[in-house]
């Protein structure tokens, strides 16, 4: 393990949410249009279903989860409802303002948070978070202020290399194994979810 896995992991072991933005992190970022009713167009999104079991398994060990981004959708909503995700902020193109909203509910610190992003908008919550993420394929700039970056671009499995990580670095990793070789998993945890939209415009 390397200098930097070894800090990385230290910083993993604080963690209790992760945080991530949607489009181009847990998508890849592509925005898809079909006709609607009438001539309305109907925006849909296609995620991973590999980041799936791995959020799932953060909450089973006690780490909440939730996304923040400045686009709203439908499909967003549906999918953090299906991940027993804590929290879905939508339309907030300033990402700072959920974030401070998220600690001061939860009394967590800055180095209680992980946060995932791939574009300049997601740059002032990963200066503050305690472990700052950005896929393979993020912006340089974005790259640049995180502590790990993925082998994975976003929407193909990059959200499932973080969780994975922060599960061994938490040393959950033996208990996981024991789910997979005895085929028995427990069962999803059901989060309340809080959502709060405000539309802004954005990516």
């Amino acid at each position: 393990m390397t200098t930097t896995d070894q800090n990385n992991a230290e910083r993993a072991k604080k963690i209790k949410i992760f945080l991530m933005d949607v489009d181009g992190v847990l998508t890849d970022g592509k925005m898809y249009y079909i006709p609607g009713k009438g001539k309305e167009m109907v925006e849909f999104k296609a995620f991973h279903s590999l980041d799936g079991i791995g959020l799932r398994l953060l909450n089973q060990f006690g780490i909440a989860t939730g996304v923040i981004t400045g686009r709203e959708s439908p499909g967003t909503e549906e999918r953090a409802k299906g991940l027993g995700m804590s929290y879905a902020y939508q339309g907030f193109l300033s990402k700072l303002d959920p974030l401070q909203r998220i600690l001061s509910a939860t009394g967590l610190k800055p180095e209680n948070v992980a946060y995932m992003g791939d574009d300049w908008t997601d740059i002032p919550v990963l200066k503050k978070a305690g472990l700052a993420c950005a896929p393979h394929n993020a912006l340089d700039e974005v790259k640049g202020v995180s502590h790990l970056v993925t082998a994975k671009d976003g929407g193909m499995g990059a959200v499932r290399q973080v969780c994975d990580f922060i599960l061994k670095s938490q040393g959950h990793w033996r208990t996981v194994m024991g789910y997979v070789e005895s085929a028995h998993w427990p069962p999803i945890i059901k989060t309340p979810m809080k959502i709060v939209r405000y539309s802004k415009g954005g990516k």
